[in-house]
C-alpha cells in the first residue's frame, strides 16, 4: 500500500468512534436505549479486550432489562460482573473456560475468597465449574463461605462431579431436616471420603 493510501486509512480510523469500530449486540439494542447500550458496549468491549468473556456480560444486561431495572443498575451490575471474572480469572488463571470463570464470580459473590479459587485449582486439574457451583449452593443453603469452601476442597482431589453434586444435595437435605449448616457440611464431607472413587484429573 502507497504511503498516501495509509493516510487515508488512519484519518478514516482517527474519525470512527469507540461505538462504531466495536461490534454491537442487537440483544441489547433491542431492549435498551442507545445511551445505556453505549455505555454497556463500553464495559464489554474493556472486558473482551483483557481476554474476559463477552457472553456472560451480555447476559446481566439481559437480565437486567427483563427486569426492568434502572438503567444506571444495569451498567453498574455489568461492570461488577466484569470485575469479578476478572479476579476469578487472576486466582483460577488464564486458560480457565468462560463458565468457570462464572461459576467463581458467583462464589466470590456469595464471599469465597479468590485464595480459595487458586487452591482447587491446584487441586483438581479437571473443570472446576460444578466445584465452585457447590462451594456457591452450600452458602446460599446457610453454610458459612470458609466451610463450604473448606468442605469442596476437600473432596476435589478425589471426587467425581456427580459425587460432588450428591455431597452438595445431602447437605442442603440434612439442613432442611434441621441440622446446623456447617456441621452437615463437615459431617458429610467424612461420609463423602470414605465412598469417593478418584476420577480422571484428580490429584492426590
Amino acid at each position: 500500500m502507497r504511503p498516501s493510501r495509509w493516510l487515508v486509512v488512519l484519518s478514516l480510523c482517527a474519525t470512527l468512534t469507540p461505538r462504531a469500530v466495536a461490534a454491537q449486540d442487537p440483544r441489547l439494542e433491542r431492549r435498551l436505549d442507545s445511551a445505556t447500550v453505549a455505555a454497556l458496549e463500553a464495559a464489554i468491549d474493556s472486558a473482551r479486550a483483557v481476554g474476559l468473556p463477552a457472553e456472560p456480560l451480555v447476559q446481566r444486561a439481559l437480565e437486567g432489562a427483563a427486569k426492568r431495572a434502572a438503567p444506571a443498575r444495569i451498567v453498574a451490575a455489568v461492570r461488577l460482573l466484569a470485575l469479578e471474572l476478572g479476579i476469578a480469572r487472576t486466582a483460577l488463571g488464564p486458560a480457565s473456560a468462560p463458565a468457570e470463570l462464572v461459576a467463581a464470580a458467583s462464589a466470590l459473590r456469595a464471599g469465597v475468597r479468590p485464595s480459595d479459587f487458586a487452591r482447587l485449582r491446584r487441586r483438581r486439574s479437571a473443570g472446576l465449574t460444578v466445584s465452585l457451583a457447590a462451594v456457591t449452593d452450600l452458602v446460599t443453603s446457610g453454610v458459612p463461605p470458609d466451610s463450604a469452601a473448606a468442605a469442596v476442597l476437600a473432596l476435589a482431589a478425589l471426587a467425581r462431579d456427580d459425587q460432588i453434586v450428591d455431597f452438595r444435595r445431602a447437605v442442603e437435605r440434612d439442613i432442611a431436616l434441621g441440622a446446623p449448616p456447617a456441621a452437615a457440611a463437615a459431617v458429610r464431607v467424612n461420609a463423602t471420603l470414605q465412598d469417593v472413587t478418584p476420577g480422571p484429573g484428580r490429584r492426590p
